[in-house]
């Protein structure tokens, strides 16, 4: 069983502006027909963005149909705020989140959604010993999932509010580490579903947005650009108009030609309307304004012109690189050349290896810099993040999930920072070593380390992990403690050491994970404690179930064997979500305390509770979890 999925993933941030006036910098441009009003015609609606994110997780890929999104207002009626089916890869959002669509829809008081997801064609990946593994949905009996309606309700405090001149945020979760257990003993792997949402009306984790779509227009003067939405490599539709805003420190990359500040607006101006466009910034959420950091066109936007492999370099051989469990982007939106589009698109997560050639020929591009530095072939190492250009061939004509090769000898290969989970072993000034876990979430036994070194008895060794830390602070790591770092993995035949890293987190600041199930039948006395101010487990309820622990990167706790019960407490300052999960209708809270009293209302000695999952951080030393997120599942 995969006890800890560290996995969220997020349809999120439903911008809401009223198109009668509140100045906002983004404008809907909705499809025609269904049951979305257009801006010509609405007098009294306002412009819904939707989003996408998730977090770090044990799924590699989870790929399925979103068929609608629903809005209910408080007199019954509903809105529609998706213009077609989107099939959506929640896996490939680990760091980042992404508009969705963008969706006019009347002004008024909206209580709940309503997601339909379609798994009859979904397909869901998962690592077993180092290997992609296909996983097989199903229900709480076994069944295989088709349609699901995951429905939510949003606590009667809280109603999302749509107002002429009043700009508003939505975020919708839907949280798979609360929902998803993998059982890897079957064959093949199976995931028990019990879909749900969380809803709330703010951004409950703060990270990287992007926006994708056709370029419209340039305005040089104002330092903007709009683009009209079109994510998931979807190759029509209109999905609505954003506004992105870029300074003299956004780094441009287009047609494989790096700029910085006014220099790339102006060669994007130069690429004219219709260019595709891949923006990466952060949302201003007192005025909804979309700033970029970073901004690819042309060529330099995966499937745009060019065939693209994104993923991890598992192991290297000469000029072949190879990389398995990644993304395949086709150009023409064909997977199987069978002569009919894929339904993603262009876009499929493949299991086999994919043998990226690189040659002289080829630019390398090491993104993190402003502007990116363009380095040699060599600079690609095992461990190391990319996107790779060039041509991709199936190895069979029909084949979609096994082996491919991409030939970049004429493309380029864009290096992307890197994230590696370890346990400290030692440190001194400028250097560390770790038992290394994982690289960008795999398990370091999917990689082969042979040709990193500069001698064979000098390639990496995952057991004595070196890594170059610079002017990192490395006073306050633990020996023995999980550490994460950001950054490079150094030139392929040059280590030691292995790594540079750029960025450190040490082990209070990671992120944790509490999960706890009491089985199938649940149990009606999970607390020992049900405050408003904080709940405490009764870890003495002989109906624990085998999954009972705190995973902090890395590092799982076995919540038995901890001298006492951790306190569940809400953080003292910022954006909470918590769900209470019923059969009936689940029901989503901003407050704590709210949560905990609808929470003991069910918990009537009849109604039996069956898992928590809550996301947050963990003290050690005052044994208190802050949970900025929890998800219930009742019997």
């Amino acid at each position: 069983m995969s006890t800890l999925s560290r996995f969220s993933a997020c349809i999120a941030a439903l911008v809401l502006t009223a198109c009668g006036g509140g100045g906002s910098s983004m404008s809907a441009n909705p499809p025609a027909g269904g049951t979305v009003p257009p801006d010509s015609s609405c007098s009294d609606c306002g412009t819904t963005f939707v989003t996408l994110t998730d977090a770090d997780g044990d799924f590699l890929s989870y790929t399925v149909d979103v068929v609608s999104l629903t809005l209910k207002r408080a007199n019954g009626t509903t809105v529609e705020t998706l213009p077609a089916t989107t099939r959506i890869d929640f896996a490939q959002y680990v760091d980042l989140t992404e508009f969705l669509t963008a969706a006019t829809i009347p002004n008024g008081d909206y209580v709940a959604a309503t997601m339909r997801l379609d798994y009859s064609n979904a397909d869901i990946t998962v690592e077993q010993n180092g290997a992609p593994v296909a996983a097989k949905p199903v229900d709480g009996q076994g069944a295989p999932l088709t349609t699901v309606d995951v429905t939510v309700k949003l606590d009667n405090k809280h109603h999302l509010v749509v107002a002429p001149g009043r700009p508003s945020l939505f975020t919708l979760d839907f949280n798979l580490a609360a929902t998803n257990s993998v059982d890897l003993t079957t064959s093949p792997a199976t995931v028990t579903v019990t879909p749900a949402l969380v809803a709330s009306l703010e951004l409950v984790d703060q990270k990287d947005l992007r926006v994708r779509g056709p370029l419209v227009s340039v305005d040089t003067t104002a330092g903007t650009y709009v683009a009209d939405v079109r994510p998931f490599n979807m190759h029509s539709m209109k999905w609505g108009r954003v506004t992105v805003h870029t300074d003299a420190n956004t780094d441009f990359e287009i047609n494989g030609t790096s700029y910085t500040g006014s220099a790339g607006l102006a060669a994007l101006a130069s690429a004219g309307a219709g260019t595709a466009t891949a923006a990466f910034g952060t949302l201003t959420t007192a005025d909804r304004e979309f700033d970029a950091k970073t901004v690819y066109a042309g060529t330099s936007v995966p499937g745009a012109g060019v065939d693209t492999v994104s993923g991890e370099v598992v192991a290297r051989n000469g000029s072949v690189l190879t990389v398995r469990g990644a993304t395949i982007v086709r150009n023409d939106g064909d997977m199987n050349k069978s002569g009919e589009d894929d339904a993603n698109d262009g876009m499929h997560f493949s299991r086999g290896q994919v043998q990226v050639t690189v040659g002289a020929n080829t630019k390398v591009v090491k993104a993190g810099t402003v502007p990116a530095t363009v380095v040699d072939i060599g600079a690609i190492s095992v461990g190391q993040s990319i996107v790779a250009f060039g041509k991709a061939t199936p190895a069979v004509s029909s084949s979609m999930s096994g082996d491919w090769s991409l030939d970049a000898t004429a493309g380029h290969v864009r290096m992307r920072e890197t994230s590696i989970y370890g346990f400290l072993k030692s440190a001194t000034d400028g250097a560390l070593t770790l038992q290394l876990d994982s690289i960008a979430g795999r398990k370091v036994k999917a990689f082969d380390f042979a040709g990193t070194g500069m001698t064979t008895a000098q390639d990496a060794d995952p057991a004595n992990y070196e890594v170059n830390t610079g002017a990192l602070d490395l006073s306050v790591l633990t020996p023995g403690e999980p550490t994460k770092l950001v950054g490079f993995p150094t030139a392929f035949g040059s280590a030691p050491p292995d790594f540079d890293a750029r960025t450190l987190v040490d082990f209070p600041r990671l992120p944790a994970q509490l999960t706890i199930a009491w089985g199938a039948q649940g149990t009606t006395a999970p607390f020992s404690t049900q405050e408003a101010t904080g709940l405490v487990l009764n870890l003495q309820n002989p109906q624990i179930g085998a999954i009972h622990l705190i995973g902090i990167g890395p590092r799982l706790v076995n919540l038995l064997t901890l001298p006492s019960s951790p306190h569940l407490v809400p953080p003292a300052s910022g954006p909470t979500a918590y769900l209470i999960v019923a059969r009936d209708a689940s029901q989503t809270f901003t407050d704590f305390g709210d949560f905990v009293t609808e929470l003991g209302s069910r918990l009537d000695g009849t109604s039996a509770i069956v898992s928590l999952t809550a996301t947050g951080s963990y003290n050690g030393d005052n044994n208190t979890f802050t949970a900025r997120s929890m998800v219930v599942i009742l019997k």
